[in-house]
């Protein structure tokens, strides 16, 4: 069993997304969590929507580098973006950006993609995952309550599906629910067995 094969490694999460840590930590998998650094989030222009997010995953890795100091580390990154009609939604500035987006999410479908990079002294193994989600017509109302009272301006897209507006907002979900929270489980359960096979 994978959980079983893990104990033999020291698992680290290069995030501070609490919806992340609690996935993986719904996972069974111990783990720590890497200290924030930051890398911009510029792309090359020409990549698909899933290249960027495993492009910006790996991007995220390269921080980490200096603390795969033993063969039995592993190192966890990850990053989720949104697409709508073929444009990338990425974190609002501010609440008019925030209300921007979120009218242009509202009735429709869009897709958020994640990427993963996994990482040890002698493997990487890099992957997504794609959801399509199904927005019922937001009012103006609905979207001025959810940017006060919930400040979405760490999320792609303005929005979690976990909070307020994904009970209300969300009509219907083509995909892994835990993908559009930052993290395709049951990809990484098969692709860290592929890690350390």
């Amino acid at each position: 069993m994978l959980l079983h094969k893990l104990s033999k490694y020291t698992i680290y999460l290069g995030s501070q997304s609490p919806r992340r840590k609690q996935l993986l930590q719904g996972m069974g998998i111990h783990f720590d969590i890497l200290p924030q650094r930051h890398t911009n989030e510029n792309f090359p222009e020409k990549l698909k929507e899933q290249d960027i997010a495993i492009y910006l995953a790996q991007q995220k890795s390269l921080l980490y580098n200096d603390f795969l100091i033993h063969p039995n580390i592993i190192i966890i990154t990850a990053d989720t973006i949104v697409s709508l009609e073929g444009k990338i939604l990425g974190k609002p500035s501010d609440a008019t950006e925030a209300a921007n987006m979120l009218k242009h999410l509202s009735g429709k479908k869009h897709i958020v993609y994640t990427g993963v990079c996994l990482k040890t002294q002698q493997k990487e193994i890099s992957f997504f995952d794609s959801t399509d989600v199904y927005f019922k017509s937001l009012s103006d109302d609905e979207i001025q309550y959810y940017i006060t009272h919930y400040k979405p301006y760490d999320k792609a897209g303005s929005y979690a599906a976990q909070e307020w507006i994904g009970y209300i907002g969300i009509k219907k979900i083509a995909g892994s629910y835990f993908n559009v929270m930052g993290l395709p489980v049951h990809r990484l359960y098969v692709e860290l067995e592929n890690l350390i096979s």
